[in-house]
């Protein structure tokens, strides 16, 4: 029984977000890109430039909803996606 893994109903299932595409402007997505992952100027340009890219790898609903929101703001398209339960034996 210590082995199964149960998913509780408060559970809050992690979330991805990818960005799909840049639109025309690169520069305020980049900045975005930037104060959403804490990155630095270079690396966040190289990854928004370079799509699909996974900006967040396993935040809560609310924090890859804000993140696209911020996203799309700019003028980006971007997206959340939910993360695969793990498979445990």
């Amino acid at each position: 029984m210590a082995d199964e893994y149960f998913l509780l109903v408060c559970d809050d299932v992690p979330h991805d977000v990818v960005l799909i595409d840049p639109g025309i402007r690169v520069m305020d997505v980049v900045q975005a890109v930037r104060r959403l992952t804490g990155m630095s100027l270079w690396r966040s340009k190289v990854l928004a430039t370079q799509v699909p890219a996974l900006l967040l790898v396993g935040v809560p609903e609310e924090d890859a909803a804000a993140a696209v929101s911020a996203l799309r703001d700019v003028g980006a398209r971007a997206e959340t996606r939910e993360r695969p339960e793990p498979d445990l034996p």
